[in-house]
């Protein structure tokens, strides 16, 4: 039983686990047996953190189902390494040698000091987040539901915006709400923190300190949070501009909205599709420039160590820099005056090539068993389930039992990863001692 075999049949367990529990009477608003179908998908979906549904989330569900569902996501969001870890903390028992490098793999780290005092962090730094989340979101719901309504929406909304889930309490999602502007920031801004990885905020919150405290050293900023920053602001300035630009004549999307709404439309999908899933307007009436924009950015995703999905920032701007490299002449990577070593090079294309042959197999097989529906729906679902996002066209709970098995496994793949799951499937690579020679061959 290797590392990554660990993780990935932990991610199965807990999937199994919650589709038993969803599928119970009491999970359902009718108090019946769930469809063994509709549980495996929505339970896979809020551990996966994609937020995809074949049913109401609002309607289909009880209360205690909806509490099912928040728990998963927040299981998923965690991952099942960090739960696991946090629940060792709590029981008392120290870490083993293979504990710790079960989290290393399952966090991205390049080490493995310190592993329980990075899970407290994460979990400290999850509280915070998803606290401030509900105090803040209480002022949007509790004026129309109440105070005890408006509690339990605000505190699913800001565990599901957090973990990139998706997943909502109003039949709409939030397309009643597209005019808030408290709304349009907070869970923007929890999808945003949630999705950028926590190695990246612990480093902010390291450099806020020691400007608050006037220190006199200077910190420098890790490579790693200046790809990861620099390059969700490009894509979240980028994506907002496009989606504003390509549905400026889209009157049925758009309808009387005035400049100040459209423009926050606009901002929250480019944010949204970043594997979050919450919407403000409905996907399905958006044209197919659009559609191909927010397909782009739900298969970049967002960053390593975060609740995202997608093949993240980093392996884009790895793919890039090498791309410029080649068109420049060169032969060494740079990325801010640092050397990208080979290793990271590889992974960046095994990340890119296997995504895609992921992508490529699962819309196939959709196409196969649904031939239809639109091919840009079709791929639009598929990139929306691998990139854990949840964003959909509407025809996720029309397709047939075998389109929605696929859009399972490929919310599976999408969350444990390409690379971890071929390393579970493989086994540990077995070293060589033999060399082969060189040989060019024609590229390009």
């Amino acid at each position: 039983m290797t590392v990554s075999r660990t993780i990935c049949l932990g991610f199965i367990a807990v999937i199994l686990a919650g589709t038993l529990l969803l599928m119970l009477p009491i999970s359902t608003a009718n108090g019946t047996w769930n469809a063994p179908i509709v549980a495996l998908f929505t339970s896979t979906s809020a551990v996966c953190v994609t937020g995809h549904i074949v049913v109401d989330t609002a309607t289909h569900f009880s209360p205690v189902g909806q509490f099912f569902i928040m728990a998963l996501v927040q299981v998923g969001g965690l991952g099942y390494m960090t739960a696991t870890t946090f629940l060792l903390l709590l029981i008392g028992r120290k870490f083993n040698l293979k504990d710790k490098i079960a989290l290393q793999q399952a966090l991205d780290r390049s080490g493995i000091q310190g592993a329980a005092q990075v899970v407290r962090s994460i979990i400290a730094t999850t509280l915070l987040f998803e606290i401030s989340g509900i105090f803040l979101l209480l002022t949007v719901f509790a004026p129309k539901y109440g105070w005890l309504q408006g509690l339990w929406l605000a505190t699913f909304h800001s565990v599901s915006a957090w973990n990139n889930a998706g997943f909502s309490l109003f039949s709409d999602n939030l397309i009643g709400y597209q005019s808030s502007v408290v709304l349009n920031l907070v869970i923007p801004g929890l999808i945003i923190f949630g999705g950028i990885g926590y190695e990246v905020i612990f480093e902010l919150y390291l450099w806020l300190r020691a400007v608050l405290a006037r220190k006199p050293e200077f910190m420098i900023f890790s490579l790693n949070f200046k790809v990861a920053t620099s390059t969700t602001l490009m894509l979240l300035f980028l994506g907002t501009l496009t989606l504003l630009a390509t549905e400026s004549r889209n009157y049925e999307l758009y309808g009387s909205m005035d400049v100040g709404t459209r423009l926050m439309v606009a901002w929250f999908q480019s944010v949204t599709a970043r594997t979050a899933g919450f919407n403000t307007v409905d996907i399905g009436l958006m044209t197919n420039a659009a559609l191909f924009i927010i397909i782009a950015l739900m298969f970049i995703g967002g960053s390593p160590g975060g609740t995202a999905g997608g093949v993240k920032t980093t392996t884009m701007r790895v793919m890039t820099s090498v791309t410029k490299t080649i068109l420049q002449g060169k032969e060494e990577v740079l990325m801010y005056e640092r050397h990208v070593p080979l290793s990271l090079i590889l992974k960046a294309v095994g990340v890119a090539v296997g995504s895609v042959a992921t992508v490529i197999c699962a819309t196939t097989l959709i196409a196969i068993s649904d031939p239809k529906v639109d091919f840009i729906r079709v791929l639009f679902e598929v990139v929306s389930a691998f990139g854990t996002v949840g964003l959909s066209t509407g025809i996720t709970a029309a397709l047939t039992p075998l389109a929605k098995l696929v859009l399972v496994a490929t919310m599976y793949i999408g969350r444990v990863g390409i690379l971890l799951l071929m390393a579970a499937v493989l086994g540990d690579p077995r070293p060589s001692s033999i060399s082969y020679p060189e040989e060019n061959l024609l590229v390009g």
